[in-house]
């Protein structure tokens, strides 16, 4: 009966040959990899893919000349199946890194390109999302199958791992019922990757709240609200519920001022001091800047400043500042444009105003 292995089967002239084997990989991969450096030092490469690569690569490296050391080696029937099943796993599992790291690098090489900070975002941002979305598809669906192949490598939960990888589909039909809120937002995640109601830093209003949009995860979207809140809103909300996106064609946007007045101000006067206030201010883009009465009411006329900025921020900003020398200009140079109660008094035979009481 053969017996498994044990330390008296491993020669030393073998356990030498393993070791030396394990060096020469060790010293191979640190060869190979300072000369790609100098190559992509010279060639001025971008420093990411290296780097990212180089701790698995060195393992794989490693893994295949103990595979080469042990190769000689007889072993029993148990340890031979131990050390097939166990190689190959941990080859899945490094193989799984590499690509991983190799993902992560192409995503940051492909995120540098666009340039998220520029004013003028919208292109950058639509990459961007684009490529945080897919980038999280790949990593599910490449982490499924590294599963579904070292339970493969395990002849006794072999079937389990064929039965993942074969019929995917069904197993998705049999717990769609139990998962269906998850399901429906990992393909709601997939869809807004190409439909792109919204992008990274758009400007939202959601359930009334006014953000920004941090990050788009897989299933969820988290929205950096204005006092620096987040909320996390499911990734189905987007396709399903209607909501405002300030900035899906471009970040330029309008913004609105509304002012109260007395129906008998001097609107030409008011509408000239709100284009000298918005054209002397600095974050004004040079685009639009009108004043209109947009609503009439017994003791009030509703003027609408319209003006102008490069991006949801600025616009904020500028309609503060406006509104700010707008109200200061009503207070000191044109009381009487302020809104005024008016009253009048019963009488027996009619009514009279206060100023007639008075008189």
């Amino acid at each position: 009966m053969q017996s498994d292995i044990s330390l008296h089967h491993i020669t030393p002239m073998a356990a030498i040959s393993i070791g030396i084997s394990v060096a020469a990989a060790f010293l191979l991969h640190w060869l190979a990899y300072w000369i790609a450096s100098r190559i992509a030092r010279r060639m001025k490469l971008d420093p990411v893919i290296l780097p990212a690569i180089y701790h698995p690569t060195r393992w794989l490296v490693v893994l295949m000349a103990l595979a080469a050391g042990v190769q000689p080696l007889k072993f029993s029937d148990r340890v031979e199946s131990i050390w097939t099943i166990g190689s190959g796993m941990v080859f899945i599992l490094l193989m799984g890194w590499l690509i991983f790291a190799l993902m992560r690098a192409f995503r940051v090489l492909l995120e540098r390109r666009s340039d998220i900070s520029v004013e003028d975002n919208l292109k950058a941002r639509r990459q961007h999302t684009r490529i945080r979305i897919l980038y999280r598809v790949a990593q599910f669906i490449i982490g499924f199958l590294i599963v579904s192949l070292m339970l493969i490598m395990i002849p006794g939960v072999r079937t389990v791992g064929v039965t993942l990888m074969a019929s995917a589909g069904l197993a998705g039909l049999a717990v769609g019922a139990a998962a269906q809120p998850a399901l429906k937002n990992l393909i709601a995640g997939i869809q807004m990757a190409f439909s792109e109601p919204i992008r990274l830093d758009d400007v939202v209003i959601v359930e009334g709240e006014w953000g920004r949009i941090e990050d788009i995860k897989l299933t969820y979207v988290v929205v950096r609200i204005w006092d620096d809140r987040r909320m996390v809103v499911p990734v189905s909300y987007f396709l399903e519920k209607p909501f405002q996106n300030w900035t899906t064609k471009t970040s330029d946007l309008l913004g609105t001022v509304f002012l109260y007045v007395d129906p008998s101000a001097d609107v030409e006067r008011i509408r000239a001091r709100f284009v000298e206030a918005v054209k002397a201010n600095a974050r004004w883009d040079g685009r639009v800047a009108i004043l209109q009465v947009t609503d009439h009411r017994a003791d009030a006329l509703e003027l609408r400043g319209l003006l102008s900025a490069r991006n949801a921020g600025i616009a904020f900003d500028l309609r503060c500042e406006v509104r700010e020398e707008m109200l200061q200009f009503l207070r000191t140079e044109m009381p009487e444009a302020l809104v005024r109660s008016r009253q009048r008094i019963e009488a027996a035979d009619g009514f009279t105003t206060p100023s007639a009481v008075a008189g």
